[in-house]
């Protein structure tokens, strides 16, 4: 079996209770929630509102009907920036975001609205004071990223948020590295908007995600259409979270999504933690006793996400980890990780990284067979 450390881009393996809930859904249910008084129907349903109650107790949501379903955290992102930003209004972002959030904010750019990226040092993190220096009268939104999926940089979030909710500025949060393996409380964290992807820390398939929106928070929805109620209605229900929900919802994702949150809230996120930073300690430990080896992002005594990045003295990422694939059967991620902005800021651009992620279910003995492959490609 392969070895699998590209848990940021994708979970793997996932819960066995997952595997169970997606193929339940599918073969004992199999009908859309919302749209049929008939008990499976209702069944459908009820599944849909249990993993929004689930979701919401994770994230210390107070109303889990301001959590809406989408189908990936980049969906959520451009619900959030597109239904915030008009022409003239002003946002401020980082110089290490994803472009699940800089490509829809270069969109609203084109469209008028002003963006200023603050630069963040070489190991990816803001300097909030340089981020409250940006604000000004019109500014409407900051946006930035938990936990960049290139470093492992924890952002300050919760200083951030004091800071916003001073300035009266909302805050949206990407979540994709960080949901399901720090602890994240919307309320005592300032957060106004909060997207995160179901594949990911939260252990569900792929094609789930969500947007929580806050309180006194109204957004244009992107998609209109059937949503199972107000049918009689030619305009879209205003209610939440029928609102942003138009269509049939990915109920046996969804169901698998559920599944990973009930994992994530009985094993607990402090011990998810722990196992992550020990994989990641060490990983850092090992590289960092081999000769040509450059680390990118936080010193390794400081806190960081499950994510560690690293180049070879004059070796091209990419042919590292084909080498590593196909000799070693290990899978890593190379290249820019699909956010370039993070490249430059930490000067890996163009060539990028490589990208080790573990997860839950990976051991100390798959990190140790890594460290030797690596020792036996860096000797040859």
């Amino acid at each position: 079996m392969p070895i699998y450390l590209d848990n940021a881009a994708t979970s793997h393996p996932k819960p066995e209770s997952v595997y169970q809930a997606v193929d339940h859904s599918l073969r004992e249910i199999g009908v859309s929630p919302g749209r049929g008084g008939y008990r499976r129907g209702l069944e459908a349903t009820r599944i849909i509102f249990d993993a929004r109650e689930k979701l919401a107790e994770l994230f210390g949501i107070h109303d889990s009907a301001r959590l809406v379903f989408t189908g990936s955290a980049t969906e959520a992102l451009n619900l959030a920036i597109s239904g915030m930003l008009r022409p003239g209004d002003h946002a401020v972002t980082t110089t290490m975001e994803h472009n699940s959030v800089s490509r829809p904010l270069r969109l609203a750019e084109t469209r008028g609205t002003i963006i200023t990226r603050i630069p963040c040092d070489r190991s990816g993190v803001i300097n909030p004071r340089d981020l409250a220096a940006a604000l000004r009268p019109d500014t409407r939104l900051i946006v930035l990223s938990h936990c960049s999926n290139v470093t492992g940089t924890i952002q300050p979030i919760a200083e951030i948020g004091r800071l916003a909710n001073r300035a009266g500025v909302a805050m949206l949060v990407d979540a994709a590295q960080s949901a399901g393996i720090l602890p994240i409380d919307v309320e005592a964290m300032g957060i106004n908007l909060l997207a995160a992807p179901g594949h990911k820390g939260l252990l569900g398939p792929q094609g789930t995600g969500f947007l929580y929106i806050g309180e006194g928070l109204e957004l244009p929805p992107l998609l209109v259409g059937g949503t199972g109620g107000h049918s009689s209605d030619e305009e879209q229900p205003e209610e939440m979270p029928a609102r942003f929900e138009s269509g049939t919802l990915n109920t046996p994702g969804i169901a698998g999504l559920r599944a990973g949150v009930e994992f994530i809230l009985t094993t607990g996120c402090e011990t998810i933690r722990k196992k992550e930073l020990s994989l990641v300690r060490q990983m850092l430990e090992g590289l960092a006793e081999l000769k040509g080896i450059s680390l990118y992002g936080p010193a390794p005594e400081n806190e960081r996400g499950g994510i560690v990045s690293f180049t070879v003295d004059g070796r091209d990422p990419a042919m590292i980890g084909f080498t590593l694939d196909q000799q070693y059967d290990i899978e890593v991620r190379t290249g820019l990780h699909c956010a370039p902005w993070a490249h430059r800021t930490i000067g890996t651009y163009p060539a990028g990284t490589i990208r080790v992620s573990p997860g839950w279910f990976t051991t100390e003995t798959e990190i140790e067979t890594f460290l030797r492959a690596m020792r036996q490609i860096i000797t040859t």
